[in-house]
């Protein structure tokens, strides 16, 4: 385990070293239209990052990227599972629009994606890291093609392995590449590449997804453990938290930051930062041991708040916040908007560009959240919403939960049986009413889902998947 007085020497000389300016003579991105990265991780929630508040985890690198652009402190996985918040995020679309209800299913090829419109509009678009849209076969090669939903001009994918130590990747050729040490290292290595291959060329995205820190949680090198388990202050509300676990999670954090920093020092030695939308979120979030909870799918904030930061010094001011809700489908329109480009007719979620720039806008009153085929863990279907204040959720049986997040931030006080807030919980009754009439959602047992989209499940309720590292016809 590494001294923390020399990691934070460490980290902060990187720091430094990102912010250093172009050196003369450098490129400068000739492009009309604005760049774009967007870099997520996975299941790392919004309450763990220094710039929202969490200073137990060191975040240099991400704490400077809000200072330098818009913070949303309110961004919301609409469907807190990878599969459906990853075809929510491409497809701008919600979950039972596009069917992606479960983890290893495949997104139909029939989806416009972002990518699609970013290609069409004369984009190189490139995607590193997991993707976790190509169905049941988490170690299969996706090839060129309309699977690849208009990610074209780079490719570096696994479809899903948390393997972070014995990793692998798909390049065009039906054969896998391994990696020797930390996965996210390695793929931003590649992503630093590609930043610096594309200087002053034509415009380009890049979608660079991490698969931690998504357990497990202490599989790194040895010299990432930097964070002593016992000195860690727990949640007020983590009845079940393991210590190892919540160690190795921070030390996830804080390795993906000290990545992002080298993605940064890319775009700025290259001259390309002035004009590059740069996203830093993460899918959904983890319970890690609050409300006695593991894991994701769950209604409650550190599962369904992920942190949101956006930069881009032509539009946006430096160091914003905003409360504005984003919800996971409201990312492809607002990235859209922001770069110039039109918004298909398809997309459901909504453009808070003007929440990014600082213009006039009528901020959404609600998020809509929902899980409409729970797996493995023993909890009912749910939809809800989430406000700026409340967080009101319904199963087939009634109201579930209503928290007043103002009064208690940690949702220990469950309201939902309180006759004294009945106006308040018709509400929000029927502002989650709206949502579903909205989204033409019916709100009917999973099995209907299953059926309805053609998923066949195991004793677990999930898509049997299966981790062999191969090419498969299906």
């Amino acid at each position: 385990m590494i001294d923390r007085r020399r990691f934070l020497q460490a980290v902060s000389a990187a720091a430094t070293g990102a912010a250093s300016p172009r050196a003369k003579g450098d490129p400068v991105s000739r492009s009309p239209r604005p760049n774009l990265l967007f870099v997520f991780s996975d299941q790392q929630r919004a309450q763990d990052a220094g710039f929202m508040g969490n200073a137990q985890v060191l975040t240099p690198h991400l704490d400077r990227l809000a200072q330098q652009g818009v913070t949303f402190t309110q961004a919301v996985s609409t469907c807190p599972v990878c599969t459906p918040y990853r075809a929510a995020l491409l497809t701008g679309r919600y979950p039972l629009s596009n069917g992606m209800v479960l983890n290893d299913v495949r997104l139909p090829i029939t989806e416009r994606s972002i990518a699609h419109c970013l290609r069409d509009a004369g984009y190189r678009t490139g995607y590193i890291g997991k993707w976790h849209l190509d169905g049941h076969r988490r170690g299969g090669f996706t090839p060129p093609g309309p699977r690849r939903q208009g990610f074209d001009g780079f490719w570096a994918v696994a479809n899903c392995t948390h393997n972070y130590m014995h990793s692998f990747y798909w390049r065009d050729e039906p054969a896998p590449v391994w990696i020797e040490g930390y996965d996210a290292d390695h793929y931003t290595d590649l992503s630093v590449g590609f930043i610096r291959d594309r200087a002053g060329a034509e415009p380009w995205s890049l979608f660079l997804s991490w698969g931690p820190p998504h357990d497990p949680c202490r599989l790194m090198p040895e010299e990432y453990l930097i964070y002593d388990p016992e000195a860690l202050q727990l949640r007020p509300n983590a009845t079940a938290t393991d210590r190892e676990e919540l160690a190795g999670y921070y030390a996830h954090i804080t390795a993906l930051d000290r990545c992002f920093g080298r993605l940064m020092a890319a775009l700025e030695e290259t001259g390309q930062a002035e004009n590059t939308i740069v996203v830093f979120t993460s899918d959904h979030g983890d319970m890690l041991g609050s409300q006695g909870l593991q894991r994701k799918q769950k209604p409650w904030d550190e599962s369904i708040m992920v942190p949101f930061v956006l930069r881009y010094p032509r539009a946006v001011p430096a160091g914003r916040t905003t409360e504005a809700l984003i919800n996971a489908p409201d990312v492809m329109p607002t990235l859209l908007s922001l770069a110039g480009l039109p918004i298909p007719g398809t997309v459901e979620g909504r453009d808070l560009s003007a929440a990014a720039t600082g213009e006039p806008l009528e901020p959404p009153s609600s998020a809509f959240i929902c899980n409409p085929c729970p797996f493995i863990e023993p909890i009912p279907e749910w939809r809800g919403v989430r406000t700026n204040r409340y967080t009101y959720v319904r199963t087939p049986s009634g109201p579930w939960l209503l928290y007043d997040n103002a009064d208690d931030p940690y949702q220990l006080s469950n309201l939902a049986g309180d006759p004294a807030r009945k106006g308040l919980r018709g509400e929000l009754d029927e502002e989650l009413n709206d949502w579903l009439a909205r989204l033409e959602d019916d709100f009917q047992p999973r099995e209907v889902y299953w059926e309805r989209f053609g998923y066949t499940v195991d004793k677990h309720k999930q898509m049997p998947h299966d981790n062999e590292v191969g090419v498969f016809e299906d």
